[in-house]
């Protein structure tokens, strides 16, 4: 009996957790986040805080991606894209800047259906910090890789924030 309800509740719990993200789910937490929305199924653009941005999902090939364009990348200098790459590495976390058609996105990319709601969430959250402190902290959230906060950090080595070195869109 025991050995029973085990497997029970181990089929319950494979049925809850195997809820499939898709275009109606990521639609309802689009908006629950968007300031503003245009756009169609699998194609919005929205403002979220003041951000732009861009949510793309195909369905049948399973993929999704969250951007934000931050400046053109003619705005761009050498220290500034060697500063994007340290970023990817360390505090853009599952963020990445890239360039795509001669702008600088802020981007979040993702199978579809593995898509949590929470992770899309988080998303959106991170795409909007790191289009933000593009520039400055280059961090799509508080945290830089290997356990320290951006906070943190500053403190250890009492560093002043620097300039902004580009113009944003």
């Amino acid at each position: 009996m025991r050995q029973s309800l085990f497997y029970i509740l181990m089929i319950f719990q494979g049925m809850v957790y195997s809820q499939q993200m898709n275009n109606q789910l990521l639609s309802e937490i689009i908006h629950k986040h968007a300031d503003t929305i245009n756009g169609e199924t699998g194609n919005w653009k929205f403002i979220h805080q003041n951000v732009l941005m861009i949510c793309v999902t195909d369905e049948q090939n399973n993929r999704m991606r969250i951007i934000s364009p931050i400046t053109e990348s003619k705005n761009l200098d050498e220290d500034l894209l060697l500063d994007t790459l340290t970023a990817n590495f360390h505090s853009a976390l599952d963020v990445k800047y890239a360039i795509s058609n001669g702008i600088l996105w802020s981007a979040y990319v993702h199978p579809l259906k593995e898509l949590t709601p929470e992770q899309a969430e988080d998303a959106i959250s991170q795409v909007y910090y790191a289009a933000k402190t593009f520039g400055t902290t280059f961090s799509s959230t508080k945290l830089i890789f290997g356990g320290k906060s951006i906070n943190a950090q500053e403190n250890d080595q009492k560093l002043e924030p620097e300039e902004k070195k580009l113009k944003r869109f």
